[in-house]
């Protein structure tokens, strides 16, 4: 054996043992008569001591040791004269009587410290040394804890884990396939599941009633912090079950993932919130609801003054920021560009300063009277001591730039606190949207969503007013999780290929297969599908996914470790029979 013990493991009770240790060297302190290595596995460190006493050999030894060097100590457990509080293992000490070197190192390109001094891309392309650190080693336990407990809940509530393939047929709809060429078919593709939507209703058609399975999910679409092109899903589906089934199931996973990973109860029902609500008050289908300051409509009460800004915009919304009258002009401007960023898209920011003393001081103040502007801040419940801000345009694009602004100021007033989690429910999401580009209907979610019952004649008269049975679980602004109750009556489902602009000769072409097999009988059936690297990233406390994936890719799609994407060889090209052209400029 390489060790008796890991180092993580001593105590005080180990005191006169003799052990054997293995694993990096974090640090190394000679002190002239003592040499002190810091040595470091997953599980901890320990310090251990060459002395004067100790042997001419090991002394040699230690003094060739660098960091991250690989090596093996024996040695007698001792307590420490100076005890560190701030190890696990910091009561002991291990006082080496051998020491050999495995493996030698190169000098790391950056710190393998909790703290390191690499940027990305270096820590990106070394990541089997960023994986040594703290951070990310925790990361990796506490993704492994999370998967465990979602199968250990599962499994109780009686799904089946079943594996669905990987190698599949490209279909219409989302984000970009990645796809494969087949060498045994020439000019054929496979394509990488986005996810493994239409083989898991195929499993409700085989009447496996409760399926889930941890898997593999691929997206070629723009990255971000929240986006990889590989991902994993906790991908689920139930027979014989309504939308409030679903939601009652999955509530309790979440519930057991709260308390078993982090230790946090909720005793009370998660928040039901309709799109339409969460749209109106927050301009996000993915509202953070761990602060208020929702919106408030003032269109009709700003129109009719003579500001042009106000009196052209469709929609003329505010916040009231808590506490902010104290706000300086500096502060009000950096809040100005804010808004007026391309990615946020407001042309300009509105605001009345409320003084604790009940006057008002805006910058439209020469439109509107102090009664009008009180009047503002008592629609949208601010108070003496608060600021209203208020931009204006076209509906769509307001909304979503107040909605950015309110984020912004939960962040700097503190309000969005990573320990605190606010979780909820968007229901009742339109089941189409419009595009004006192409002049069609797409479908909001996918083509198998199920329309609320109540909603189908609106397919004949007004389509862009259906709602779907359709669900998202959020939590602090994190979209975590979404599904629907899906289309199991073939006449509905073709109803629906066919608003969705699909030829019964496409649908065939490309859900024929589904299809078929709802005609030997389909259940009702629904499910829904965690992001489980943002659940990870969620829980702990991380804006990016990145760190909770082993080996991630970066913002540009690429592995800077293995180098990946990469050309391949010529003769690989004939064989899939491909050819290459130059990409348009």
């Amino acid at each position: 054996m390489y060790r008796s013990h890991t180092c993580g493991q001593l105590r005080s009770r180990d005191v006169n043992t003799t052990v054997t240790l293995a694993g990096w060297v974090q640090k190394v302190r000679n002190l002239g008569a003592m040499t002190f290595i810091d040595l470091r596995d997953r599980y901890g460190i320990t310090q251990l001591v060459v002395e004067e006493h100790s042997a001419e050999e090991v002394k040699q030894t230690a003094a060739q040791l660098g960091r991250e060097f690989v090596i093996q100590a024996t040695g007698k457990v001792i307590e420490r004269a100076s005890k560190n509080p701030r190890m696990e293992t910091g009561d002991i000490e291990v006082s080496v009587e051998r020491l050999v070197i495995l493996n030698r190192a190169q000098t790391p390109p950056f710190t393998i410290e909790d703290n390191s001094d690499g940027g990305d891309d270096l820590r990106m392309k070394y990541r089997y040394l960023d994986l040594r650190r703290n951070p990310l080693k925790n990361a990796m336990i506490l993704r492994h804890k999370m998967a465990q407990s979602i199968r250990t809940f599962l499994d109780s509530e009686g799904f089946l884990e079943i594996e669905t393939p990987y190698l599949i047929k490209s279909t219409p709809e989302g984000a970009r396939d990645f796809v494969v060429p087949s060498r045994m078919n020439p000019n054929e593709f496979y394509a990488l599941p986005q996810s493994p939507q239409t083989f898991k209703q195929l499993l409700m058609v085989a009447g496996y009633d409760k399926y889930f399975q941890i898997v593999r999910c691929f997206r070629d679409e723009d990255l971000r912090a929240d986006r990889q092109p590989e991902f994993t899903q906790i991908d689920c589906e139930m027979s014989f079950v309504e939308q409030e089934d679903v939601l009652e199931v999955f509530e309790r996973m979440a519930k057991f993932m709260f308390k078993n990973t982090l230790g946090v109860e909720f005793d009370y029902p998660f928040r039901r919130m309709p799109w339409s609500e969460a749209m109106a008050k927050y301009g996000s289908d993915k509202p953070d609801i761990r602060f208020g300051m929702e919106f408030c409509e003032l269109t009709s009460a700003a129109q009719g003054n003579g500001f042009s800004v106000f009196d052209s915009a469709e929609y003329v919304g505010a916040i009231a920021a808590p506490g902010c009258a104290s706000y300086t002009r500096k502060q009000i401007d950096e809040l100005t560009e804010f808004i007026k960023r391309p990615q946020v898209g407001a042309k300009g920011l509105v605001w009345v300063r409320l003084e604790a003393d009940g006057s008002v001081k805006s910058s439209v103040d020469k439109f509107y009277s102090p009664d009008q502007l009180r009047k503002w801040a008592e629609m949208a419940g601010a108070r003496p001591g608060d600021m209203l801000f208020l931009v204006a345009d076209k509906r769509k694009r307001a909304l979503s730039a107040l909605c950015e602004l309110r984020l912004e100021l939960g962040e700097r007033l503190g309000l969005r606190d990573k320990s605190k989690f606010a979780p909820l429910w968007v229901v009742d999401f339109p089941l189409l949207e419009w595009d004006d580009e192409t002049q069609r209907f797409y479908a909001m979610h996918h083509p198998f969503t199920s329309p609320k019952p109540e909603d189908i004649p609106l397919f004949d008269t007004d389509p862009g007013k259906i709602r779907a049975n359709a669900y998202d679980f959020v939590v602090n602004g994190v979209e975590v999780g979404g599904g629907s109750i899906r289309i199991h009556d073939a006449q509905l489902q073709h109803r629906m290929f066919d608003i969705l602009g699909f030829t019964p000769e496409k649908a065939e072409e490309q859900f024929g297969f589904l299809m078929n097999a709802f005609k030997f009988g389909a259940p009702p059936h629904g499910g829904l599908a965690f992001g489980f690297d943002r659940f990870c990233s969620l829980f702990g406390g991380a804006d990016s996914i990145r760190d909770y994936i082993a080996f991630p890719k970066n913002n540009s799609g690429r592995d800077m470790m293995i180098d990946a994407p990469s050309p391949i060889d010529k003769a690989q090209l004939d064989e899939l029979c491909l050819t290459l052209t130059e990409p348009k400029k």
